[in-house]
């Protein structure tokens, strides 16, 4: 079993020992340090958190402690109770707070659990911030106020439809044009809270009929939670046997949006964030930011628009961060996370719905007929396994070394662009390996690609 405490928070398996698992010890320390940490960023000695939680089974427990914690730290906590990741992001702001803690494993299995943590602006905490939480926790050097100063615990289950209003009212949303057009769309919520929050969304957008299935929260995943193909057999039945315009698919905490086509084909996650900014490049010109992971199609569908597209390291707080930087208009990653920053800074599954669904019904096409028209790429992933004292940078930086002559890119392990696709090599933060992913025109290509730097790193180790 396995605990993982980095910058962004801590995630784990549910049970076990502290230190080796996500056990009430390890959630009372994260949230002890987050709560000094939240003190000394605000200049306050009281200052107010928002938490709220998807629907595992865990999620009950863990926010009691997390909620516990932060009242015995002089914090005032505001509890969304089942949330979503956007939701809470959303709130921070709304409700003054001054920083959140999002309870969800995303898509991992029912038994892990996480503690994800945001600033005062509903965003992700940076890299420097998580650095000093996590030495405060390693120092112990942890502290908690006297009874007179006990924070206080609200509930605020407002927060969804707080959320459906604000997507509703979003200049881009055309609620009429798809009010108008009659849609039967089916929903795969995992059990989870994309259940207390999608269907809302499309009443309120004039969806003629939803056909729901893993509605329920119960937080006991009907399939494996991640939306990969291999896990979405159900749905992609039920959008064909129930003559479905498309299918809409969400993670636990409902930050990534997957999509089904009419058929019952995969739109493709890289092509959710694809789709949606073709959209939102007419509607309002800039430029876009994704991942170095992400699919080449989103430089192209910008660069076609007359935009620039930028590219930055792998992680939702790296491209909100080069999102500011460049003032990109849209962004997200290949997940199927979409950012849309006049929104908030954040992966956000009800705004993209409402923004895909928008340009759906103005193009007039099918949904395989509308991925037929973006540009055609396919993806392949590999890695390759270190042994015990290999420094995974060197081997990189040797790659690097013999590929100079090319089109890379250093900001985040190394890209390397080659006119027919591209390949990224990372180093795993949690295993001894090194990640290759590549991307070209066909998969048997995007496959070879990756074989072959499988070969070519195996040999230099």
């Amino acid at each position: 079993m396995t605990l993982i405490s980095s910058i962004s928070g801590t995630r784990g398996t549910i049970g076990g020992r502290p230190g080796e698992n996500l056990t009430p010890i390890d959630a009372v320390k994260f949230a002890s340090a987050f709560a000094q940490f939240i003190k000394e960023s605000a200049g306050l000695s009281d200052p107010k958190v928002v938490i709220g939680r998807d629907a595992r089974p865990s999620g009950g427990w863990l926010s009691n402690v997390v909620s516990a914690t932060l009242q015995a730290s002089g914090v005032h906590v505001i509890d969304l109770g089942l949330s979503t990741t956007p939701t809470v992001e959303i709130a921070v702001p709304g409700l003054n707070a001054n920083g959140g803690i999002i309870l969800t494993a995303s898509h991992n299995p029912v038994e892990w659990n996480a503690l994800k943590l945001l600033n005062g602006k509903g965003e992700f905490i940076s890299a420097e911030e998580g650095q000093q939480l996590l030495a405060a926790i390693e120092s112990n050097d942890l502290n908690y106020v006297g009874v007179e100063d006990t924070g206080s615990y609200t509930m605020d289950d407002s927060w969804i439809d707080k959320h459906v209003a604000l997507v509703l009212e979003h200049a881009h949303v055309d609620v009429e044009a798809i009010r108008a057009s009659n849609l039967k769309i089916a929903v795969d919520a995992v059990n989870s809270t994309g259940g207390l929050a999608i269907p809302p969304l499309l009443n309120s957008l004039g969806v003629l009929e939803v056909v729901m299935i893993n509605g329920e929260p119960t937080g006991i995943f009907a399939h494996n939670p991640e939306p990969l193909k291999e896990n979405l057999t159900e749905i992609a039945n039920t959008v064909q046997s129930q003559k479905c315009d498309m299918g809409i698919v969400v993670d636990p905490d409902v930050d990534r949006l997957a999509l089904i086509s009419e058929n019952g084909d995969m739109f493709g996650e890289e092509y959710t964030l694809v789709a949606i900014a073709d959209y939102y490049m007419q509607v309002q010109p800039g430029s876009t930011v994704s991942n170095l992971s992400s699919s080449r199609a989103l430089r192209d569908v910008t660069q076609n628009g007359g935009q620039e597209h930028f590219a930055s390291a792998v992680g939702e707080v790296n491209v909100v961060r080069k999102m500011k930087d460049v003032d990109a208009v849209i962004g997200g990653e290949g997940n199927g996370g979409i950012i849309v920053p006049d929104l908030h800074y954040g992966r956000d599954s009800l705004i993209g719905i409402a923004l895909f669904l928008s340009h759906y019904v103005k193009q007039g096409k099918s949904m395989s007929e509308l991925k037929a028209s973006y540009p055609s790429y396919h993806m392949a992933k590999n890695k390759v396994q270190l042994r015990a004292g290999m420094v995974p940078d060197e081997l990189i930086k040797k790659m690097e070394e013999r590929y100079q002559s090319e089109n890379i890119d250093t900001i985040d392990g190394l890209k390397i662009d080659f006119e027919e696709g591209w390949v990224h090599l990372r180093k795993s933060n949690t295993e001894p390996i090194i990640r290759i992913y590549t991307e070209s025109t066909t998969l048997q290509n995007a496959t070879d690609l990756a074989e072959r730097f499988e070969k070519e790193l195996t040999a230099l180790i």
